[in-house]
């Protein structure tokens, strides 16, 4: 039995950046009944809100529910009928700057220039960088055909960890690169999780779509939290279904 069932969120509970589906927070309401849930991912807080926090059905025991982004450099809990943040930990306006500049040298060594972009490809989350290759507004479908094999994201990772060392450096998402403090990963966050929650980590289980070296999952299993690989949002319903089963 797992007293907290924590989840990737873009590929495993949604598709990129989109809103949970129907199905997805009815089954979230459910797992929510059984056991502690957590969500982390490299989005912001209004990302999250969009995606989770504002879909989830009124039964919802949302006192049970630990909502992490940028990688868990935020914590926010649901308390007297708001969401409100436990933590933010930021960069300072130097660092920011130092890793502004060294994404666009990195990108102009790869090469790697998408024929059309929508939005910005860089985004300031405050405590993330995270660059986008098709932009924040992308559509899925020209996301899931642009590195299926994360094989461009790998290039461009290799060179910003030259550029940027002492910094985390992981791929996320279907086009995302995001870039924390150093020793800055999901299993940090997850370090965080259990001392702000109280739960132990061989508490906990871990489900995610990267779970694989260099996928920004991975630091969960590193951790050596129990994890479960999926490979998209429809398989985390069956898994969540079984989960839910063995709880009761």
């Amino acid at each position: 039995m797992k007293e907290l069932i924590a989840f990737d969120l873009d590929g495993t509970l949604a598709e990129s950046k989109q809103p949970l589906s129907d199905a997805m927070a009815q089954a979230l309401a459910r797992l929510l009944a059984v056991a502690h849930v957590a969500v982390i991912s490299g989005g912001d807080w209004p990302q999250f809100d969009k995606q989770v926090a504002s879909r989830l059905p009124a039964p919802a025991d949302l006192s049970r529910l630990w909502l992490m982004p940028t990688t868990g450099t935020k914590l926010y809990t649901h308390q007297d009928g708001a969401w409100s943040p436990v933590y933010a930990e930021l960069f300072d306006e130097t660092r920011k700057q130092e890793i502004l500049t060294a994404f666009d040298a990195a990108l102009e060594a790869a090469g790697f220039v998408p024929e059309q972009t929508w939005g910005e490809r860089i985004e300031d989350r405050g405590s993330q960088i995270t660059f986008s290759a098709l932009g924040q507004q992308a559509p899925i479908h020209a996301k899931e055909i642009w590195d299926p094999d994360f094989a461009k994201r790998k290039i461009i990772q290799a060179d910003l960890r030259r550029r940027l060392p002492g910094l985390s450096i992981n791929m996320g998402g279907a086009t995302s690169i995001d870039i924390t403090r150093e020793g800055v990963d999901k299993g940090y966050g997850i370090k965080k999780l259990r001392d702000a929650s109280g739960i132990a980590l061989d508490a906990m289980l871990f489900i995610g779509d990267a779970i694989f070296p260099g996928g920004n999952d991975y630091p969960a299993k590193e951790l050596g939290l129990d994890t479960v690989r999926v490979r998209d949002p429809q398989e985390t319903l069956s898994v969540i279904d079984a989960i839910v089963a063995c709880q009761k």
